[in-house]
């Protein structure tokens, strides 16, 4: 394996891909391919930066080929750049120009995953059970009957599964409306065979308010129960939840045109690496599904500042221009409006893996879209309509973003890190490690391993590998978070609380 990589012709750092000793001689490439001999004069940790020529206080610190932040002073060749002496260039709100450019979309041959039809003509990629409740109230009556239910399923029911949340009461404006929106994009969902929804009776969020976010649906297959109006809320929700297992154990796979997938696309706890390996994987896998007339969603607003306009300038036309302007825009208020520095963003284990900057972080972020079209610009709740590339507003809380990618239409969620983490999602949530080292560490938690493409394998073979691996978790593979047990969920809390 390389000691290091030059990421962009342009960049005037390079990467360590194993720690560099304080001391060491380097050679880099220079113009020409001139070889340019470096010491290096600080311990580089692997995953962080290394100036690889004079920068002088004020100039633009280079890395993917784009502006990651300013030099706080000057740093010399072979000196670690890091928070120290780098700092953001980000400023709050901003006008864009669009200036279009639009690669060309290849086509490829369908393929076929094996899934649920659902009676309206949706897909799921699991047959589960699931008990929603419509708020805190009711979470502990959630899980007691999930939990009772999971232990009798029948073979064709994947498993019982309760969403417990906090919300669903005590909220007003568009942080009540978000709520109902997403319990109802989950209650209707295709990865559920069965839903079984529980109300209190007097909250805000009730099953009467609720049933106007459904419109049309199943009602063999999404039932409801109102504690307050039950004598005896376990016994009757038992009975229902026997019923949908009994029905929904029936269903079958079949085969199904990969267009009928949507896949969303998320990072955290991210590393130097994440920008290098697993992060361009999945925008190589965006590419491919997308030629196969699939469908997937990128996420995280905030870690797409700094690297909007890549992304807004791909936009298919000037109207999803204008609509990715106003997810940036807004999100950036958000902050303002809460008194928060809009460029503060990376966590501490982003920089202790090597991510100085939010710049930094969102160049990187951003490969996950791969080179398509921007098809769809989708507001936090709304359902995803466009096949292709999408973008969706909501924030870079792991928890929060995959729910909302659920929510959204997605069977599936990729997510990358470079830090490993045991969350799950409401939908079978891949796990794909940065750098083999966490992948070997963790295997419990790791689905897949992109470490390799800082060792001797290409992109163009491991993104056809992790095309084949999510066809087959589409196909039923459990992951491991599946594996484990584990379903999370969690709603984005906006408002005021009464």
């Amino acid at each position: 394996m390389k000691d290091f990589i030059k990421i962009h012709e342009n960049d005037n750092v390079v990467v360590a891909l194993q720690e560099l000793p304080a001391g060491q001689e380097v050679e880099i490439k220079g113009k020409n391919d001139a070889e340019i001999k470096i010491t290096v004069s600080d311990t580089i940790p692997a995953g962080h930066k290394m100036a690889i020529r004079a920068i002088k206080q004020g100039e633009d610190i280079v890395k993917y080929g784009f502006r990651i932040g300013t030099a706080k002073e000057e740093i010399n060749a072979g000196q670690w750049v890091h928070v120290h002496n780098i700092k953001t260039s980000l400023g709050d709100l901003l006008d864009y120009d669009y200036q279009p450019v639009h690669a060309a979309q290849a086509t490829l041959d369908d393929v076929k995953f094996m899934g649920y039809v659902r009676a309206d003509g949706s897909v799921g990629v699991r047959n589960e059970i699931w008990v929603i409740p419509t708020v805190g109230c009711v979470n502990n009556v959630a899980s007691a009957l999930a939990n009772a239910a999971d232990r009798k399923a029948k073979n064709g029911v994947d498993a019982v599964v309760a969403f417990p949340h906090p919300y669903g009461c005590s909220q007003m404006g568009d942080d009540q409306e978000h709520t109902r929106m997403i319990l109802a994009d989950l209650i209707r969902h295709p990865n559920a065979g069965g839903v079984l929804v529980l109300g209190l009776g007097c909250e805000n969020s009730n099953i009467g308010e609720l049933k106007k976010y459904l419109g049309s649906y199943d009602e063999k297959r999404i039932r409801f129960l109102v504690c307050q109006e039950s004598a005896d809320e376990m016994a009757d929700g038992a009975a229902l939840l026997d019923e949908l297992i009994s029905l929904a154990g029936s269903d079958k796979r079949e085969p199904v045109s990969a267009s009928k997938l949507t896949v969303g696309m998320k990072c955290g706890g991210s590393d130097g690496f994440s920008g290098i390996t697993a992060n361009p994987l999945v925008g190589r896998f965006s590419d491919l599904f997308i030629a196969r007339g699939g469908t997937t969603i990128l996420t995280e607003v905030p870690e797409m500042f700094g690297a909007e306009t890549l992304l807004m300038n791909r936009c298919q036309n000037r109207e999803l221009f204008e609509k990715t302007v106003k997810l940036v825009n807004d999100f950036k208020q958000y902050f303002k409006d809460n008194n928060q520095t809009i460029y503060e963003n990376p966590s501490p284990g982003n920089k202790s893996g090597g991510i100085s900057t939010l710049e930094d972080k969102s160049l990187g972020c951003t490969q996950k879209s791969g080179s398509s079209s921007v098809k769809g610009v989708l507001m936090y709740g709304e359902r995803v309509s466009a096949h292709g590339l999408n973008l969706l507003s909501a924030p870079g809380n792991d928890l929060v973003a995959s729910t909302a990618l659920a929510a959204s239409g997605a069977q599936i969620v990729l997510f990358t890190t470079g830090r490993g983490t045991p969350f799950a999602s409401p939908v079978p949530t891949v796990k794909i490690a940065s750098n083999s080292a966490l992948a070997e560490k963790k295997k419990n938690w790791i689905d897949f391993n992109a470490g390799t493409l800082i060792e001797d394998a290409s992109l163009d073979e491991m993104g056809q590998k992790l095309f084949d691996y999510v066809i087959e978790v589409a196909s039923g593979k459990k992951v491991c978070s599946e594996e484990a047990g584990f379903h999370d969920m969690a709603i984005f809390k906006q408002g005021v609380t009464l």
